[in-house]
Order: structure tokens, then sequence, then C-alpha cells
């Protein structure tokens, strides 16, 4: 089981419908969703943060720079 956690929720996270502490089965699958999350994020949130991955041990963590 892997997990994707957005580590600090801004408001423009909070006001979409994204979900943090997602689990998954696989890892491939949690990597690829995390980069998605991610992706939207830096592409539609208001520009005041960027959001990058970290890994740890077996979980995705969305962090915000």
């Amino acid at each position: 089981m892997y997990s994707i956690v957005v580590e600090k929720q801004c408001g423009c996270f909070k006001r979409s419908k994204m979900e943090s502490n997602l689990v998954l089965d696989s890892k491939d699958d949690a990597l690829l969703k995390c980069i998605e999350m991610k992706d939207e994020m830096n592409e539609k949130f208001c520009d005041k943060h960027r959001f990058s991955i970290k890994e740890e041990e077996n979980r995705f963590i969305i962090t915000m720079d």
C-alpha cells in the first residue's frame, strides 16, 4: 500500500476537489496519481506556491516550495 499526502494544504487545495491521504495498491499507480495531482496544482492553482514530490518509504508527499 502506498499513500499520497499533501504536506501543506493551501486555500486553493482546500477549495479543490482533490483529496489528501489517498491510498493505492501499487507504487506505480501512486506515483502516476501523485504526478498528475502535482501538475494540476502547479497549472491551475493561483501561482502563489509551487509544488513538488518527495518520496519517503511507502509515501509520496506533495510539498509546497
